[in-house]
């Protein structure tokens, strides 16, 4: 399983504390560090939609240009994901054919446990 995200975002944390408890075991990618490659991306967004990865309520979001945000499509979404990583929404959890986008324990519980 690899799980990819910032280890200092609180989502995350709590995540990874969730899989921790569980004996979960997982490789953990750090997107600040590692970035994100756009074909990485592009295969995530062809499986959960480039919308569900899409990151609007962080700081890096309000901080980008009217221009930036407007008239989004998955090429122009997909770029500004992979120049900034801080837009993809976290974390992301790849376990088999699974592909789960954000925390939400209920979900991860049904497909992971």
């Amino acid at each position: 399983m690899d799980v990819y995200g910032i280890p200092n975002c609180d989502t995350v944390k709590k995540a990874r504390s969730w899989l921790d408890a569980r004996g979960i075991g997982y490789t953990f990618h750090d997107y600040k560090k590692e970035g994100a490659p756009p074909a990485l991306l592009a295969g995530w967004a062809a499986h959960v939609g480039w919308d569900e990865l899409l990151n609007r309520r962080g700081t890096t979001w309000r901080k980008l240009d009217d221009g930036a945000r407007a008239d989004l499509d998955d090429g122009k979404a997909l770029t500004l994901m992979s120049e900034q990583p801080s837009l993809i929404r976290r974390p992301v959890v790849v376990s088999g054919d699974a592909l789960l986008v954000g925390f939400d324990p209920d979900r991860w519980e049904q497909a992971l446990c």
